[in-house]
């Protein structure tokens, strides 16, 4: 007994000291009207959105020392309900979808974490994140309301992921790395649209986070009534003029845009460094304390995560990290510059005494004053007009749209318009272990669609059309199949030979087929939800069947109550003869119709996945068919040599899905061309308001040919390439790439120190080199009115080829004089050759 007391105690007392450690360990995370504060102290706080399942977990490290680098404190993400719950109770947090995993990942780099759990995310993601068995439970009509049993089921997620984080001690409150937590997104944009019920779920909301005691302030965005203590914050591409809802909230921006999504038959967006950087000293100007851009990595919506409906593969969002995890110049090293400014202006800001001086026609200067100091922005907010200032004294030249950042009140440091960071031109390089398009060896199989198109067999029937949510989103095709028999007396036959067959659809894609015989297929855009499709056919007398196949792009993601946009075929579904002046329909609507979700080759992963049984069985190397509807193909390849990002080239293919030792590359539609018309055709103007439309490229070209392959997906030796392609394509001309730096073009303004770098590889040549007022963009430089009297490139030469990175100050005193005009704003540009 006396061991046993002891043992007891021993375990008593390790317990104690745990608990002793962990509370050592917690920081506290508070907020007043000024900034979030820590352990007391008000911060200024730069936080970058990365969503876990956009990449993978052998991105993550590489991505978040990056983000780092880049001077952000925190990373931001949301969290997938329906990637990690697909069917109901069953969750999956594998892979990249190791929540935990990620979270711990940032905290090993020394980053707090901004954890979004909604769980309704928006997010450009497959139906806002919500899984659509959901949708389908009895006794919910419409989600994100009012509705007991939605809010038993999302207060059932909610609950599963903090207890998870708290299990492994990620709140700040145990020391871990989350400072913030979110409960639904962007709701304040809808809300009125749900009346009072929306009102009483938003209060639910805001008491069930509160309830499950977290120990770190909970937020809202877009939602101007957030009820206490929910801080609520701003999303947009601006964000400067957002004025909390409450005295006791600071101004906080959780969605910097730092550019914008792209869709099938979308054009290019671009969102200029320039601009952006304007956005966030902007917004620091007038008080902002935390700012998050989204996305400061987009990546790739593999697999079938992608919403919209229609909207790419590539996530790539013209963020600051590109999809491939390079870093997208000049944005990231821009940035960077302005973060490193702001971090040690944070006293100042977060405690100084603000005043706002006007100046007329868009042009102001603020002082944040304390006792120690001052620090100080000067804005030129004119669109098109620059200006100059005398200032405490001093004078002070303002480019048209830009901020410049005076931390003692007296020295330009940075202007958001005077880029002094390199241009990086990314180009994609063929793959050097053999993997060229004449060596893939095809190999291919139909899909087995007989049994659908002629004989109408399904899993299930009924005597009505079905919304495709119904099957619970399983797999993007449900096959609608019903028969017509036509008696010798039935009117529609007296039309027969000027016979049509109409289909009201959602506007998502469909295949039809009568007796056998390929129709045609329809499909819209982003932003269509309804679609007519309308066709001649040929029926005879007796049995007809009609099949019809629906394939859906993504399904609706935003919008007030978007969970009830119809998907798939609501009908009606007709049948029209024209007899002269007559028209004659016939309505199949409510025959019986019988159903076949998926395809066959989907089944199981029967045709993708090398370790189903008789996984060779059926493929043949023979006759490979082009351009043939519905068929299956694949290769081998080696993997690409050394380590740069590796890209799947599918030009000439249709529209399907691609698979790499099983994986799910996601949706490839390369015959979808961008709209021909918007596009700019020089280099985009910053000044001014950006929006999605702004800065485009890209017009008339395939809104999307290359697809990310992570490395982490390729193993050493052979690996398997299987591509289902539903339109019909040419799978001899596809290829994997490897994407390098190819050419980095470095500048600096006046006084300032031009770095430039080839990221690993050696800078091979000096293509150009000017100093004074050199014209044009990277590619296209060219001498301007003035620049050195002597030819600056051999001395760039010296100082750079044959060398991974190198450093030059831009100045007559190490450059030599020029022939520059009193008051000509100067620089140095060099374009490199990696």
């Amino acid at each position: 007994m006396a061991t046993l007391k002891h043992c007891s105690r021993a375990i008593l007392l390790c317990l104690i000291l745990q608990t002793l450690f962990n509370l050592s360990l917690a920081y506290r995370v508070s907020h007043d009207g000024r900034a979030i504060t820590i352990d007391g102290e008000r911060k200024i706080l730069l936080s970058g959105s990365i969503h876990y399942p956009r990449s993978t977990p052998g991105m993550w490290p590489d991505l978040i020392k990056k983000a780092k680098e880049g001077g952000l404190d925190a990373i931001e993400t949301y969290v997938f309900w329906n990637a990690h719950e697909p069917l109901r109770r069953q969750y999956d947090f594998t892979g990249n979808l190791d929540l935990i995993r990620f979270i711990k990942t940032i905290q090993d780099q020394g980053l707090y974490v901004i954890l979004r759990i909604g769980p309704y995310v928006c997010a450009e993601w497959n139906y806002g994140g919500f899984p659509v068995w959901l949708h389908n439970m009895p006794g919910i009509e419409e989600l994100r309301t009012t509705n007991k049993v939605f809010m038993n089921e999302m207060q059932n997620f909610t609950t599963l992921i903090v207890d998870m984080a708290k299990k492994e001690k990620l709140f700040a409150s145990q020391g871990g790395p989350i400072i913030l937590a979110q409960i639904e997104n962007e709701y304040g944009n809808v809300m009125s649209d749900y009346g009072d019920a929306g009102k009483s779920y938003i209060n639910w909301c805001a008491k069930m986070a509160t309830s499950l005691d977290i120990g770190v302030p909970w937020i809202m965005c877009q939602e101007s009534d957030a009820p206490s203590p929910m801080i609520n914050t701003c999303n947009g591409f601006y964000c400067d003029q957002f004025t909390p809802n409450n005295p006791n909230s600071p101004k906080m921006w959780t969605e910097n845009w730092t550019g914008w999504f792209k869709s099938w038959g979308g054009k290019d967006p671009k969102r200029t460094a320039e601009d952006l950087a304007f956005a966030v000293a902007r917004f620091f100007q007038f008080g902002g304390t935390f700012q998050n851009y989204y996305m400061y990595h987009g990546g790739t919506n593999f697999g079938r995560t992608s919403g919209g409906p229609y909207l790419t593969t590539s996530y790539d969002y013209d963020a600051p990290i590109d999809e491939y995890g390079h870093l997208n110049q000049p944005k990231w090293g821009h940035l960077r510059e302005l973060h490193k400014l702001l971090k040690s202006m944070e006293k100042t800001l977060t405690y100084g005494n603000v005043t706002n001086t006007d100046y007329g026609n868009s042009v102001s200067a603020t002082v944040y004053a304390t006792e120690e100091g001052s620090s100080c922005f000067l804005a030129n907010e004119n669109q098109s007009e620059d200006s100059t200032i005398t200032f405490q004294g001093s004078s002070y030249n303002l480019p048209a749209w830009s901020v410049s950042i005076l931390p003692d009140c007296k020295t330009e440091e940075f202007n958001t318009a005077k880029v002094n960071t390199q241009t990086n031109v990314k180009v994609k390089r063929p793959n050097q272990a053999g993997n060229d398009q004449a060596s893939l060896q095809w190999k291919w199989r139909p899909e087995m669609i007989n049994d659908f198109v002629v004989r109408g067999k399904g899993h299930f029937a009924l005597n009505t059309l079905i919304d495709q949510k119904s099957t619970n989103d399983v797999s993007d095709y449900l096959w609608y199949m019903t028969n017509t028999d036509l008696k010798d007396d039935d009117p529609i036959l007296s039309g027969s030979s000027n016979m049509t067959l109409r289909i009201n659809s959602s506007g998502q894609v469909l295949h039809a087929y009568v007796n056998g015989n390929y129709v045609d297929s329809q499909w819209t855009k982003y932003g269509a939800s309804n679609d007519l499709f309308e066709r001649p056919v040929k029926l005879t007398r007796g049995k007809n069947q009609i099949s019809l196949l629906s394939a859906t792009v993504g399904l609706q993601n935003y919008g007030s109550k978007f969970d009830m946009v119809p998907n798939g075929i609501p009908g009606p579904v007709l049948l029209v003869g024209r007899a002269g002046d007559e028209t004659i329909i016939k309505d199949l609507s409510s025959h019986k119709w019988t159903y076949k979700v998926g395809l066959y080759g989907l089944d199981d992963k029967k045709f993708y996945n090398a370790k189903a049984a008789n996984s060779e069985r059926g493929w043949s190397s023979k006759n490979v068919p082009l351009n043939r509807r519905m068929t299956w193909y694949k290769t081998t390849f080696e993997a690409p040599l050394e380590n740069d990002p590796v890209v799947l080239n599918l030009q000439g293919m249709g529209k399907g899905f691609a698979w790499v030792n099983g994986y799910n590359l996601g949706r490839y539609w390369p015959t979808y061309l961008a709209e021909e018309d918007g596009c700019s055709t020089e280099a985009c103007d910053y000044r001014g308001p950006y929006g999605s439309n702004k800065c485009a490229y890209n017009c008339g070209n395939p809104s999307q040919i290359w697809y990310h392959v992570p490395r982490s997906w390729i193993k050493d030796g052979v690996n398997t390439l299987v591509l289902f392609e539903e339109f019909g394509g040419n799978p001899s001309q596809i290829n994997f790439q490897t994407v390098v730096v190819g050419t980095a073009c470095g500048q600096a303004h006046e006084n300032k120190t031009m770095e430039l770098t080839c990221h690993g590889r050696r800078i091979s040549e000096i293509k150009y080199a000017s100093f004074g007022d050199p014209q044009g963009a990277c590619g296209a430089f060219k001498k301007g009115s003035c620049e050195a009297e002597i030819d600056v490139l051999p001395l760039i030469e010296k100082q750079c080829v044959g060398k991974k990175s190198c450093s030059i100050e831009a100045s007559e005193t190490n450059l030599g004089a020029t022939s520059c005009a009193a008051g000509t704003v100067k620089r140095l540009v060099v374009e490199a050759l990696c």
